[in-house]
């Protein structure tokens, strides 16, 4: 049986380990137009100047904050992505990997 004390002192560690991994996600760098990956996806930050002839898949509408793959709420100015390694992508973003959300 737990003791008072031991759950307030295990909550606080709990609370703190949170807030730190929270952090961390927030910290990552944003992704560069120019990397490599970024490249490769065909990657901009603004889905508006999308060039659609090298971007046939682009369809209007389509931006990184309601695909599946941002982590972040569709009002995030910027949020993690996995097809990035984690880079934070703008909301108003776009690349080739796109996926409407569910």
């Amino acid at each position: 049986m737990q003791s008072r004390r031991n759950f307030l002192i295990n909550s606080v560690g709990v609370v703190s380990a949170l807030a730190v991994a929270r952090s961390a996600l927030a910290a990552a760098p944003k992704v560069d137009a120019k990397d490599p990956t970024a490249v490769a996806l065909g990657y901009v930050a603004d889905a508006s100047k999308v060039d659609k002839a090298k971007q046939p898949k682009y369809v209007a509408g389509q931006a990184c904050s309601n695909c599946q793959f941002y982590q972040g709420k569709a009002s995030d100015a910027f949020a993690p992505c996995p097809m990035l390694a984690g880079k934070q992508v703008a909301g108003k973003g776009w690349c080739n990997v796109y996926v409407k959300k569910a």
